[in-house]
């Protein structure tokens, strides 16, 4: 039964001849308008733009990759589509990519590189034209694919002199050494790291204990997340750091400003007074750290600018420009606000 159906839907679906027999056509001048407009007159343009309207019918993007051996398909992968750090560069990215005829196919990786593998070779399948990753390090396996592909690779949000094909991004070791510097010109002693299970905050959190040390403050604490950063979290790791490791006094560095929010939140509700008690220095200046009470201090990256600098790399790789610059440094800044 589901197999007569399909077979009758499939026989409902107009054709790139019955386009050509409404705007009075072959199916070759249909094909041609479709992958050229060039190529026919303004007059035949326009009949067939005309019958495609009226029928409705979709070209076939699968067939013209295949003749064109371009599908305008550009996939992207991150590993949230919730955190804003990454909805914000990709709709960048995206809108960037779309002015110059390219479609986005998204995926969420999550943190996991199996699942980033998974998704590279599903991606590939669909015979993109270039592919975004986000971050630098990826399965064995996922790099060969993607060096085996041929297409032009972006790798956002993270530095290495030795990327894929293209990376735009920034340092996080530097970012997290950054805020050692400043915690402790702040004449802070005493410091904590709360980070969530990420890699790249992994880092940030090692560079800012190893720098902070070095600099003269006392041996670092931590409470890292097992998952995601979350407000809820951020609580959970503070009453984790007073009541199981004795933090009273210092500097907390987090790896999100959704952390940093839930340590001002259950700060406030104990009583602790920020700065005067405990400072607090988030990462990623969302859209709220400034309004929050006390406003956050943070680090900033450009995200929409690191977008369309991606965006601006891949399409100059597309149109063979052997002038791009494989890895591009958008660097960070630290926004001092009431919080530290």
């Amino acid at each position: 039964m589901g197999q007569d159906r399909d077979t009758r839907n499939a026989n409902k679906r107009v054709t790139m001849a019955a386009v050509g027999r409404m705007a009075g056509v072959s199916q070759v001048t249909v094909s041609r308008a479709l992958s050229d407009p060039s190529k026919v007159s303004p007059d035949t343009l326009r009949r067939i733009r005309e019958a495609i309207e009226v029928t409705g019918f979709v070209p076939n993007a699968i067939a013209g990759a295949l003749a064109s051996n371009k599908s305008r398909l550009v996939t992207a992968l991150i590993p949230s589509i919730t955190n804003v750090v990454y909805s914000t560069f990709v709709r960048s990215f995206s809108e960037h990519m779309r002015g110059a005829g390219y479609q986005i196919l998204l995926s969420e990786t999550g943190f996991a590189p199996a699942e980033e593998e998974a998704l590279v070779a599903a991606h590939l399948s669909r015979r993109p034209d270039a592919m975004l990753l986000t971050g630098i390090h990826h399965s064995a396996q996922a790099r060969r694919l993607l060096l085996g592909a041929g297409i032009p690779v972006v790798e956002v949000w993270d530095l290495t002199s030795s990327p894929i094909d293209l990376c735009v991004g920034f340092s996080h070791t530097d970012a997290g050494r950054a805020v050692a510097e400043f915690a402790r010109k702040k004449g802070y002693t005493q410091a904590a790291t709360v980070t969530a299970a990420d890699e790249r905050a992994h880092r940030r959190r090692s560079a800012f204990a190893t720098q902070f040390e070095a600099l003269g403050g006392q041996r670092v604490a931590r409470a890292d997340i097992d998952g995601a950063a979350r407000i809820g979290e951020g609580r959970k790791a503070l009453r984790h750091l007073l009541d199981a490791q004795g933090f009273a006094r210092g500097v907390i560095f987090c790896s999100s400003d959704l952390l940093a929010h839930g340590i001002l939140v259950e700060a406030q509700v104990r009583g602790i007074r920020i700065p005067d008690d405990i400072a607090v220095i988030g990462f990623g200046d969302q859209d709220y750290a400034a309004d929050v009470h006390p406003a956050l201090t943070t680090v900033r990256v450009d995200r929409d600018a690191l977008g369309n600098r991606a965006a601006e790399q891949l399409l100059a790789r597309l149109d063979n420009n052997d002038l791009v610059q494989p890895v591009t440094d958008l660097g960070f800044e630290m926004i001092e606000r009431e919080s530290c």
